[in-house]
């Protein structure tokens, strides 16, 4: 898997996935448990939805 993810983009993902599992935890709700999914992406640095349309938020080195 090649990285896909950018630092800009690493940065956003972390922040959602911090507030959709806190607002999944402040209703008590079990749909705060998607807020995991951005931030895996982040500790892969690769995004599946990325992958099939050939986008990257990577620089090119």
């Amino acid at each position: 898997m090649k990285c896909n993810v950018g630092k800009t983009d690493k940065i956003i993902r972390v922040i959602l996935g911090l507030a959709i599992g806190a607002v999944g935890i402040y209703f008590q709700s079990w749909w705060g448990l998607i807020g995991i999914v951005p931030i895996l992406t982040v500790l892969i640095s690769w995004c599946p939805l990325y992958f099939p349309f050939g986008i990257s938020t990577c620089k090119k080195t």
